[in-house]
């Protein structure tokens, strides 16, 4: 009976009967605003803001740590952060932000929209650089004194930039901007 209940309730919800179930609300314009950013590879649209990795030392403690561990080692079914350079090759790789992702823009996007995992979108910006900072220092690819910001951040190099090929495959969103044709 529950079930059949369940299938006729989220079915009516689909088909938009105007039943109101009173859950959640409408978010704001500035909280719209807030999450509608894109950040590239090239560091176009990143906002402004600042930090260190000596100053995200303490940010990571205190909001990553408990889930990736006091090192980026990781925690239970949280994925490490750091190490694991050179093992993509191998016959087990070990995918990290230091090993595998290859913009330092796109951990900045991650942790800006996904962290931490139980309160994501929470941090500032000058926090996101800030535990961005460390987490690229964690893997030994900034300095822990080096300023992270919309400048210096795309500038990082990361040891897998070179490791992507890009799908050469024609889009099947043939008639939309910006799409290949279709075959």
């Amino acid at each position: 009976m529950c079930r059949w209940l369940c299938v006729v309730a989220i079915t009516a919800a689909l088909a938009g009967d105007g039943l109101h179930y009173h859950v959640g609300r409408r978010p704001t314009r500035d909280e719209i605003r807030g999450q509608d950013i894109t950040v590239f590879p090239d560091g176009s649209g990143l906002p402004a803001g600042t930090g260190t990795a000596k100053q995200g030392r303490a940010l990571y403690q205190l909001r990553c740590s408990l889930c990736h561990g006091d090192h980026g080692e990781g925690r239970g079914d949280y994925p490490r952060l750091a190490g694991g350079r050179g093992t993509l090759s191998s016959g087990e790789p070990i995918l990290t932000v230091g090993s595998y992702w290859p913009y330092a823009t796109t951990v900045w996007d991650y942790i800006r929209r996904a962290m931490p995992y139980d309160n994501p979108g929470s941090l500032r910006s000058d926090e996101v650089y800030a535990i961005t900072a460390y987490v690229l220092h964690l893997s030994d690819i900034v300095g822990g004194e080096e300023i992270m910001n919309q400048q210096t951040l795309p500038a990082v190099r990361m040891p897998n930039r070179n490791g992507f090929l890009p799908d050469s495959r024609p889009s099947r969103d043939a008639g939309r901007a910006g799409s290949a044709t279709r075959r």
